[in-house]
């Protein structure tokens, strides 16, 4: 009687348990990332949820869970991202500048726990930051609004009025008077508390204004604020560049383009970096050489840049990336000083 496919059998049955209980430990080991949004919620359609996007992916493509957080008020930063350290989360990732000083009292308590934060720098041997290079996306957006405009008048709508917002309202204006050296630019900033990024109310006013003084192109880093940016573009038969996420498919007609601020590929590098082994606290920077921003083009805005449009387009960014164009970044002096 053979019994060697009973023993072949018996040694599978062993193999495929030891694999499971190695993968299984595995999985065990793997600490789970957790992500704080900044305000303005989750789904603002735009920086938030430009980080969700990426915690998405990352569980997409990994199977893996996560933790996460939507903050209602500032008393509540220190208070979610300690519940995620002592939760036993890595990384604790922390969405928004206005979260650097909550994240770095609480990445002092939990030295061993390793913690990231975007859009900003927090100074401990346990946090990873990554920023954007804001500026030379806002520089492509604002030749793009020049070169659309029949005006000659360009409009800016900035949430919080903080040196980030200043530096794309610089890049923006820079890029305007690169591609048309008459156009004039209009700014405005929304407020000067977090809850300047989600007032789609205020944002339509102040949009409305500056289609009033002749502006014809509107370009809105305000968070979910620029909802009403965008809708009143819509309203009114003027153009709107939307950011942080690609937004072109709000309204379509009417969305020119959208700065796109990759905050889902850093959400997403940040999580698969402690899974992978390779995380490293420091600061890392994303602009256009690295793909971090960028203009977003797809059938929602093919009618509106034509091909000329996107050769300047084209062009300006290969000669950024070369160095052959500097653009001023408002942060390093704050002022703009083109």
């Amino acid at each position: 009687m053979p019994i060697e496919p009973v023993v072949s059998l018996a040694r599978a049955s062993v193999f495929a348990a030891a694999l499971f209980a190695t993968a299984t430990a595995m999985a065990q080991s793997t600490p789970q990332p957790a992500l704080v949004y900044d305000a303005g919620g989750k789904f603002d359609k735009s920086f938030n949820e430009a980080a969700y996007n990426g915690i998405e992916r990352f569980k997409k493509e990994t199977g893996a869970s996560y933790l996460e957080f939507e903050i209602a008020n500032d008393a509540q930063r220190e208070q979610a991202f300690r519940r995620m350290a002592q939760k036993g989360a890595e990384p604790v990732i922390a969405v928004g500048f206005t979260q650097a000083a909550a994240l770095e009292k609480v990445a002092k308590e939990f030295p061993k726990v390793r913690f990231a934060i975007v859009d900003t720098v927090v100074e401990q041997p346990n946090v990873q930051s990554v920023l954007f290079k804001d500026h030379e996306g806002s520089f492509l957006a604002g030749m793009l609004a020049a070169m659309a405009s029949k005006s000659g008048k360009v409009g800016f709508v900035g949430g919080m009025d903080v040196p980030v917002i200043r530096r794309f309202q610089c890049g923006y204006r820079q890029g305007a008077r690169y591609a048309d050296p008459k156009s004039e630019v209009l700014s405005n900033m929304t407020g000067v508390t977090p809850a300047a990024w989600s007032d789609p109310t205020r944002g339509a006013e102040l949009a409305k204004a500056q289609f009033s003084r002749g502006v014809d192109v509107v370009f809105a880093a305000a968070g979910g604020t620029g909802i009403g940016v965008y809708q009143a573009a819509k309203d009114e038969g003027r153009l709107a560049i939307g950011v942080d996420s690609n937004q072109n498919g709000m309204h379509p007609g009417t969305m020119l383009s959208s700065m796109l601020k990759r905050v889902d590929v850093a959400v997403f590098n940040i999580a698969m970096s402690v899974r992978q082994g390779t995380w490293r606290p420091g600061v890392t920077v994303l602009g256009l050489k690295e793909q971090g921003v960028g203009l977003a083009m797809d059938e929602n805005n093919a009618r509106l840049v034509t091909p000329v449009m996107r050769q300047r387009l084209e062009a300006a960014q290969a000669d950024i990336v070369a160095g052959r164009i500097q653009v001023a970044n408002y942060m390093a002096d704050n002022a703009c000083k083109p």
